[in-house]
């Protein structure tokens, strides 16, 4: 799953970010200045970095700057609201990739994440694969043969865990921890619930089913397709 670290202090951009990012399968994280944002950094392996140049404690331009400086090489898309030539040609000489003025529309937003994540290394994020089951990490996209399957962002992450962990078994409690955040409460059905939905698109699309139950305890990826 494609990870992305956003930097920015204002919680409505916050949200709204937030939200159409983990609907198109990404896994965020949040900092809500600089300094945090570095923490962050030093603690996790992130595919892209969203980062809010007018950012408390220390700011978006000097956060890339050290980056660069520890050769973190990163992708960096900075979000601004400053639009002058000179603003961009700072921040693009500090070691951003990319620059994004607000507002921006989402659309664009997405078309820039897929650009940037084209140009890394393509053998980073191999394609994970189940029979003719088929997880492409860096695009997002779950296939059955030559079929697209449209998953929901949890359904995704589900089939990632499985896929990425092909000898562990999780019990729902697990999933839970590593598929919702903070600030969500599921139901203590809500990962059967899911799976069930997963189970039925794959098979729909001609696939076989990848998931095996295991009784009183939780879920795992099945050892034979």
């Amino acid at each position: 799953m494609t990870k992305i670290l956003l930097v920015e202090d204002d919680l409505r951009i916050v949200r709204s970010l937030k939200r159409e990012l983990e609907r198109e399968h990404y896994l965020v994280d949040v900092a809500s200045d600089g300094e945090e944002g570095w923490d962050y950094l030093q603690q996790a392996a992130y595919d892209i970095v969203l980062l809010d140049i007018m950012i408390p404690r220390l700011d978006g331009t000097a956060l890339c700057r050290r980056l660069r400086q520890y050769a973190n090489g990163v992708p960096v898309l900075m979000l601004t609201a400053r639009d002058t030539t000179s603003d961009k040609v700072h921040g693009l000489d500090a070691g951003a990739d990319d620059y994004l003025v607000k507002p921006f529309e989402i659309e664009e937003l997405h078309a820039r994440l897929r650009a940037l994540l084209r140009r890394q290394d393509p053998h980073r994020q191999p394609l994970l694969q189940y029979g003719s089951i088929s997880l492409n990490p860096a695009l997002q996209v779950v296939s059955v043969g030559d079929q697209k399957v449209d998953l929901t962002p949890k359904e995704y992450q589900l089939l990632e865990q499985f896929l990425r962990n092909p000898n562990q078994s999780f019990s729902r409690d697990q999933l839970i921890e590593r598929l919702w955040g903070w600030d969500e409460t599921p139901g203590s059905d809500v990962i059967k619930s899911h799976i069930k939905r997963l189970r039925r698109k794959l098979k729909e699309a001609g696939g076989s089913d990848p998931i095996e139950t295991v009784f009183g305890f939780g879920y795992r990826l099945k050892t034979h397709v």
